[in-house]
Formats: structure tokens, C-alpha cells, sequence
């Protein structure tokens, strides 16, 4: 269950942080997530990944769609030498992913420590 309510956490503040902040809001929004929704540093990591990979897929696809993927097109030749912007699309879902993941296992693996330490 506390997966499910950190992911959603996760994905809809950084939704709306994305309208009104710069893109690497999500790190502090995964880490703060996490922080208080204590859970093992896998399933933080996984909780973060998730939430932001489908958020910036998502967002990345209905952006892209709307210009019919011209830049995606050029974009793709551009950084990956094919045209595929589908894979555009699932690079930028990955960086986002692997951003808030990394954040959302911070947290988790301070809180682990600082409890240990306050014993």
C-alpha cells in the first residue's frame, strides 16, 4: 500500500511542480516522498523510478504527438544517429526515472540510518 500511495505521491507532485519549477524539482519531491513514507530501499528506488518514467513518457509522447513527432524525429537522428523517436521518448523517461530514484533511495537509506543512530 505504501508503494502505491508513494508512487502516486510522487508522480502527481512532481506534475504539478513540472507547470511551476525547473525539471530536476522531482528529486527533491521524490526525496521528501520518501522520506516519510518509510519503505526498504528497494522498493523507494523502484516507487521514484516508476512514478517518473511514467510521468515523462507520458509527457514526452502527448508533447511529441502534438507536433507529430517532427522533433523527436530530428531529435532522435540527432542524438542516437536512427529515427526512432520512441526511443527519444524512453531515454528521457529513463533519465527522469533513474533522477528520482536515486533520490527516493537517499531518503530512504538516511532515514534507515538515522533511526539506527537515535537508538
Amino acid at each position: 500500500m505504501k508503494f502505491i500511495l508513494a508512487t502516486l505521491s510522487i508522480g502527481i507532485l512532481s506534475l504539478f511542480g513540472d507547470l511551476f519549477m525547473q525539471w530536476w524539482c522531482i528529486a527533491p519531491i521524490a526525496f521528501i516522498v520518501s522520506f516519510f513514507l518509510v519503505q526498504t530501499p528497494f522498493k523507494a528506488f523502484l516507487s521514484g523510478f516508476a512514478a517518473i518514467f511514467l510521468l515523462w513518457v507520458l509527457q514526452s509522447y502527448w508533447i511529441s504527438l502534438g507536433n507529430h513527432h517532427i522533433l523527436a524525429h530530428k531529435i532522435s537522428m540527432l542524438i542516437i544517429k536512427m529515427d526512432r523517436p520512441i526511443i527519444l521518448i524512453l531515454v528521457t523517461g529513463i533519465v527522469g526515472g533513474l533522477v528520482a530514484g536515486f533520490a527516493s533511495i537517499t531518503a530512504s537509506y538516511y532515514k534507515n540510518n538515522s533511526a539506527t543512530k537515535s537508538v
